[in-house]
């Protein structure tokens, strides 16, 4: 995305939110495709504001319209994706980062250390890439039983390799004898 969407913190009014609403054009949508292995966005608009946490802190709070066109993992045909989602992100000046060679991912992905400029179309793509289905899935569409054997050889399936599924047709076949 562009440094033209960054907004610089410092110039940001400390007592009043600022609005943004972002729009990409078509060239942008074709681009945020390429980068998200999609086939198309189709339509695409983040909405929102960001304000003022106290005297150094910032909050983005944000509204994720997007239509995303992607190839069904199962028939290949194009599947079409509403994507609606709300967005926080919060700012701080101050983050403990623990130091060390193991560091653990912190349970609230939602806050990030404050730099000098918060950019909502950045984060519009990060959700976007986010909330991508990672198989999408034609309506209908499940995925067949492949079996493969060599002729003459009784081929193994689904239910064969279930733990219980031999258990279960022996004591069938204890009762039947009883």
């Amino acid at each position: 995305m562009s440094d033209s969407t960054a907004l610089r913190v410092a110039d940001l009014p400390q007592n009043t939110p600022t609005a943004f609403e972002i729009i990409p054009d078509k060239e942008t949508l074709t681009a945020l495709a390429a980068e998200m292995g999609v086939n198309a966005v189709r339509k695409l608009r983040f909405t929102g504001e960001i304000k003022a946490m106290g005297k150094k802190d910032w909050k983005l709070s944000g509204r994720l319209g997007a239509t995303v066109v992607q190839d069904c993992v199962v028939t290949l045909e194009p599947v079409t994706t509403r994507i609606e989602e709300q967005v926080e992100i919060t700012y701080l000046a101050r983050v403990e980062t623990p130091e060390g060679a193991e560091v653990e991912m912190p349970e609230d992905d939602s806050i990030e250390p404050l730099g000098t400029h918060i950019d909502p179309a950045a984060v519009m793509a990060e959700a976007l890439a986010l909330h991508i289905p990672a198989y999408p899935r034609k309506d209908g569409a499940e995925l067949g039983e492949a079996v493969y054997a060599e002729d003459g050889v009784q081929p193994m399936r689904d239910e064969d390799t279930k733990p219980f599924a031999g258990l279960a047709a022996l004591r069938g076949q204890l009762k039947d004898e009883d």
